[in-house]
């Protein structure tokens, strides 16, 4: 456990990958053991990922003649409103099968560590994975002989994220598995497998929402699934989706 009390000019150091290796490892115990820590930094990184995506060109324009006198307040006051409208959510019409959707009136321990996993990891420059896509092959014969039976690793190229790899993870009772995948805008979702003893079945998706990570878990006979991201509802309704039909041709 971490016991250094860690300020926020640490975090957003660490953050930006400006921390010595001796601090480094201190802030990411301290990121590790508050989730909460975790879920706000992974905001910061996703909407500083957002506006630098659609507003870093912008910068080498040349100032409009009709904004040229405005006080500069006047002018970060504009551009943070055109940055919030152009980051507002995308509508889906998945959510026709809504009845397959419920909200979470208390999400299970393992669909919390599920988000914890995401927020700690998602935003990681350096080692987000374990082992690449490049050694897919590897990486499900590992993670199935650690979880202790056959994984199939959904491919989501059609819906616009591609496989970046994954790790194995300490769970409630025994290991887990987390695949990463990412968009072409750098936007990552995370799905989190674990074995489910206690049930031999399947459930309806349910959802929750914990700080800006948002997630749909679901049991899958004798495996449970949660897919979790900084993304619209909607949207990642869309994808879990796709998991679930790939799981279930």
């Amino acid at each position: 456990m971490s016991t250094q009390p860690v300020n926020d000019e640490q975090l957003l150091r660490w953050l930006d990958n400006e921390l010595p290796d001796s601090v480094r490892a201190e802030v990411e115990a301290y990121v590790a053991e508050h989730p909460e820590e975790a879920a706000r930094l992974a905001a910061y990184r996703r909407n500083d990922a957002l506006i630098r995506a659609r507003f870093d060109s912008v910068l080498e324009e040349p100032v409009p003649v009709r904004m040229r006198r405005q006080p500069r307040s006047a002018l970060w006051r504009r551009a943070a409103m055109v940055g919030w409208f152009a980051l507002g959510g995308l509508a889906g019409w998945y959510l026709h099968d809504v009845k397959r959707v419920d909200v979470a009136q208390a999400v299970p321990p393992w669909a919390h560590r599920a988000v914890v996993a995401h927020a700690v990891y998602a935003p990681e420059v350096r080692h987000p994975v374990e082992v690449t896509a490049e050694q897919e092959d590897h990486l499900v014969a590992w993670l199935s002989k650690r979880l202790g039976t056959n994984l199939k690793v959904p491919h989501l190229d059609a819906v616009g994220y591609g496989l970046v790899g994954g790790r194995l993870l300490p769970g409630e009772q025994a290991a887990v598995a987390q695949f990463m995948y990412q968009d072409p805008q750098g936007q990552r979702l995370t799905l989190y497998v674990r074995t489910n003893m206690e049930q031999n079945g399947e459930s309806a998706f349910r959802f929750a929402q914990e700080g800006n990570v948002r997630v749909f878990y679901w049991i899958d006979r004798r495996l449970g699934y949660a897919l979790s991201g900084e993304i619209s509802k909607e949207e990642l309704l869309r994808v879990a989706m796709a998991v679930h039909q790939q799981l279930n041709p």
